[in-house]
């Protein structure tokens, strides 16, 4: 009966000075709006730029030698899977998977010469796993493991000042520290959806003809796998342990490990969620308090008039902090669905081209996708709630420390 009363009471404490309640209710609401909001943004952004990076080469777990990463030399390559490690790799925790020869290299055309990084790729599972061959804007793209042609970038070729069909010459290091050249035709011209910085530095040749070159035979620089999560690496990394893949003295990683440039970028984004939320929030909660402190000081004689005809001082600490609650649950429902209206129009991506160069060297696309997660959401909601009682312990328990001859005596 108490709790009925008391929950009335607070309810109705709320609406008396309905200008007042509304102005913070305002704040509250465009201040969870802010935080989904903007979380939804920054989040679409940075899996944007995660999927992208990991998709342009290591994909979710990689395979190489020991000592590739100091050192991307030709010399430090791993063996191909034999025909028992293929039979090893069907299975439901590896999607997908491919072998490169990744190699620096320099192209030259009639009018410039470039620095490249050379991929050596087999094109079916190259283009199953990691280039979208509809980014092949001219020509096409390669067709088998000796395939004779490349595939360059649009912004390259513009650099080298050469198109599709004309021929270019690629020299690079072989196993003896000899120069190795070829001419290559041009077969393929590409335009990156994702990062145009990649235009101009990677160059795709087939796997078996970028080994012929450089006297590699049977050789490759990396083995990307692919599983159901990037997040969650852990089955995919657990099944290939399983299997003799380093037996052949190869280093087996997860991707944040291989590029722990991108491993960071997930672990700060994660981070930041929390921070813009508490940051928000910060500047709610004196809002909120004055709010409060408001209320309790308009009603000090009816606050002692309650504790004169008996209401315990923790009663009327429960009743402020009810105020508070209805308070913030009215502001976090309106706040959840002005976000929710104002990022589902926006999951077909939003148009940055303005600021696309500043975003390539972030390595973000010029579209944005908005990515609403719902655990987002949930610490949005959480924490308002959480620290917003919290900060409304204050004012309550000024309420309920009055005395009641005291307040009954304010004018």
């Amino acid at each position: 009966m108490k709790t009925g009363i008391i929950v009335t009471l607070a309810w109705r404490n709320l609406w008396r000075n309905y200008r007042r309640t509304l102005i913070m209710l305002l704040a509250i609401v465009l201040g969870v709006w802010a935080m989904i909001f903007m979380t939804a943004m920054m989040r679409g952004m940075v899996d944007d730029m995660l999927e992208s990076g990991i998709r342009h080469l290591p994909g979710h777990a990689q395979l190489h030698h020991p000592l590739y990463r100091d050192d991307p030399n030709i010399v430090n390559s791993v063996p191909q899977l034999t025909n028992h490690q293929l039979k090893q790799l069907q299975n439901p925790a590896v999607h997908q998977w491919t072998s490169r020869l990744k190699v620096p290299a320099v192209i030259s055309s009639e009018r410039e010469v470039r620095g490249i990084v050379l991929l050596g790729v087999q094109p079916q599972s190259e283009a199953a796993m990691a280039f979208d061959i509809s980014q092949v804007k001219e020509g096409r793209w390669l067709e088998s493991d000796v395939d004779k042609g490349i595939v360059i970038g649009a912004k390259l070729a513009e650099r080298l000042e050469t198109r599709l069909g004309k021929r270019v010459v690629i020299m690079s290091q072989d196993e003896k520290n000899t120069i190795a050249e070829r001419g290559f035709r041009i077969v393929g011209v590409y335009h990156s959806n994702d990062v145009a910085l990649l235009e101009e530095l990677n160059v795709y040749a087939a796997l078996g003809t970028v080994q012929s070159l450089l006297a590699v035979e049977g050789k490759v620089s990396e083995i990307a796998f692919n599983g159901e999560d990037y997040r969650n690496t852990q089955p995919l990394m657990a099944w290939l342990k399983q299997t003799d893949l380093v037996l052949s003295g190869g280093e087996l990683l997860p991707w944040h490990e291989v590029d722990s440039y991108l491993g960071t970028m997930m672990r700060v984004m994660d981070g930041f969620v929390i921070v813009w939320v508490l940051i928000i929030f910060l500047a709610l909660s004196f809002g909120l308090v004055n709010t409060l402190v408001m209320a309790v000081f308009e009603r000090v004689r009816e606050i002692g008039l309650m504790q004169a005809l008996g209401m315990k001082p923790t009663l009327i600490l429960v009743q402020v902090v009810c105020e508070a609650f209805f308070l913030l649950l009215i502001g976090l429902l309106a706040g959840n669905a002005l976000a929710l209206l104002t990022i589902v129009p926006f999951q077909s991506g939003i148009n940055i081209s303005a600021v696309s160069q500043g975003m390539e060297m972030f390595g973000a696309n010029s579209v944005l996708y908005p990515a609403l997660k719902l655990k987002d959401v949930v610490v949005a909601n959480v924490v308002v709630i959480v620290l917003g009682v919290a900060a409304s312990i204050l004012p309550a328990w000024r309420a309920a420390s009055y005395d009641p001859i005291v307040a009954l005596n304010k004018n």
